[in-house]
C-alpha cells in the first residue's frame, strides 16, 4: 500500500469519526481488528450500537464510494460484528451497519455522506 494512499485512508477515517461525533455518535473503537479483519469504526447512535464501514474516493467520476460496500464485504463485516458483540456479551443487542462515503474535491471541501441502516446482516 502507498503511504499516500494510506494517508487518505487515515485522513477519511478521521473525518468520518468527527463527522459522526458531530451527529451525536458516540465513538466506541476505531479500527477494531482481530484475527478474521477490520471494522473501521465502532460506535453508539441512541442506544444502537453502530458498525461502520469508511469508504473514500478521490472524485466521484467512477461512482459513490458507498458502492464499494459490495455483498463480500458486507458479509465480512457482519462476522467481524457478530463476533465483536459476542466477545463483549452483547450478541442480542441492537445493532446495525452504517456507511461513510467520502469524495475528495480538488481544492474544496471533502464531500461527506453518511448512509444509515446501509445494509442488513449478511452471514450466509
Amino acid at each position: 500500500m502507498s503511504n499516500s494512499y494510506h494517508k487518505k485512508g487515515t485522513l477519511a477515517e478521521v473525518l468520518a469519526q468527527n463527522y459522526l461525533s458531530l451527529k451525536g455518535y458516540t465513538i466506541i473503537s476505531k479500527n477494531h481488528r482481530s484475527r478474521l479483519g477490520e471494522i473501521d469504526i465502532i460506535a453508539k447512535d441512541k442506544g444502537t450500537i453502530v458498525f461502520v464501514e469508511v469508504k473514500a474516493k478521490s472524485s466521484a467520476r467512477f461512482g459513490n464510494p458507498k458502492w464499494a460496500v459490495t455483498q463480500k464485504k458486507q458479509k465480512k463485516l457482519s462476522i467481524l460484528a457478530l463476533e465483536y458483540l459476542k466477545s463483549i456479551g452483547l450478541s442480542h443487542t441492537k445493532a446495525r451497519f452504517d456507511v461513510v462515503a467520502i469524495v475528495y474535491i480538488k481544492n474544496s471541501t471533502p464531500q461527506i455522506e453518511l448512509v444509515k441502516n446501509a445494509f442488513e446482516l449478511a452471514y450466509r
